[in-house]
């Protein structure tokens, strides 16, 4: 006869791969999601969403009886405007009629108001919500700055959305005619998506936000909320991934203050969390399944992933700061230049001042 250690040894050995199996339908999640997007708040955004869909125009090109065309600049914070000096310049001297200022400023962060002139001219400050690093409520807090700015000011045709942590790589007076006026700028359009009218408005405009489709982690960014949740809306085949940070035309900030099947599969919160990061995914997913051909698929924005860590970007310092770094840093394969540049650290912006005037607004 067997003795009964051995026996519960033996049975032990075989119970192992039978645990295995059952051990993710037995054992919690690898991280407890995030919380859900609570109602009140997602009742606020759809109110919010359907007056700004309803008063604003779907016209799919800018169009030349707009006499002036604008850029709606999207500031996305949880901390100080840390670089609002340097921005200061950037606006310095600008036609007022040519952009305006929205900045959502997560509500539980208070954040110091900028003292500097452009950030008085008025109150550029949104109704704000909670916001949580990889998760849907940096989704949500987007979708709001583009539905206040749509319904702020019909003018408003570009939509660029910067970090506190984002800089100017150009003046304005660059910035604002490569986007609107320059035939060159895009080095990936054709020649009919560049041709002009004799108003000198480009016949079709493309917003730059990044759309990949090929990423080593993908397919578990895609189960991160378990491996059916996405569908049957959004099937891997489907799902990209990309820069948070874009500039986007009027006619898709429409398309996205009017989505409601996607985000319904986006605001599921993640069990992931290390793999979960909904903000590179949604805005991707969503233009590449709506309108492949209205995107660059490339961001202006440049962002150093070399030694990124727990999901954060190459942070620049003080030291590293120059004319050479900027110069570096407008360096793209896919525009004559990038428009912005993260990430840096709070203390980069004495030296980036001295650049200003040099270096990064003479171009």
């Amino acid at each position: 006869m067997f003795s009964t250690p051995f026996v519960l040894s033996f049975s032990l050995i075989l119970s192992l791969p039978i645990l295995f199996l059952l051990a993710p339908h037995i054992l919690p999640p690898r991280n407890p999601p995030d919380p859900p997007i609570p109602l009140p708040d997602e009742i606020d955004d759809l109110s919010l969403f359907s007056r700004a869909a309803s008063r604003s125009s779907s016209v799919s090109h800018l169009s030349s009886s707009h006499p002036k065309l604008k850029i709606a600049f999207l500031f996305l914070t949880n901390t100080d405007l840390h670089f609002a000096p340097l921005w200061d310049k950037f606006f310095h001297k600008v036609d007022p009629n040519l952009f305006n200022i929205y900045i959502h400023a997560d509500p539980t962060a208070n954040v110091t108001r900028p003292r500097s002139p452009v950030f008085l001219r008025h109150d550029p400050f949104i109704t704000s919500k909670r916001t949580y690093r990889a998760s849907p409520t940096l989704i949500s807090a987007t979708r709001r700055l583009l539905a206040t700015a749509l319904l702020d000011d019909p003018s408003n045709s570009f939509f660029a959305l910067v970090s506190q942590y984002c800089i100017p790589l150009h003046s304005f007076r660059y910035i604002y005619h490569s986007l609107f006026a320059s035939r060159s700028f895009d080095l990936t359009s054709s020649e009919s998506d560049s041709d002009s009218t004799q108003f000198g408005v480009r016949v079709r405009y493309k917003s730059f936000v990044e759309v990949i489709s090929e990423e080593p982690r993908l397919w578990k960014r895609y189960t991160a909320r378990g491996r059916y949740k996405m569908m049957p809306e959004v099937p891997f085949h489907k799902f990209r991934v990309g820069s948070q940070f874009f500039i986007m035309t009027r006619k898709h900030a429409l398309l996205v203050i009017k989505d409601r099947s996607l985000w319904r599969k986006f605001k599921v919160p993640c069990y992931r969390s290390d793999e979960c990061y909904p903000e590179e995914h949604y805005f991707p997913t969503l233009l590449s399944m709506q309108d492949p051909d209205g995107v660059t698929h490339y961001t202006l924005t440049r962002v150093n992933w070399t030694g990124t860590r727990n999901g954060h970007p190459y942070t620049y310092r003080p030291t590293e700061v120059s004319a050479i770094l900027i110069d570096r840093l407008r360096q793209s394969n896919y525009s004559s230049s990038y428009l912005f540049a993260r990430k840096f650290t709070p203390d980069c912006l004495t030296p980036l001042l001295k650049l200003a005037d040099s270096v990064i607004f003479r171009d």
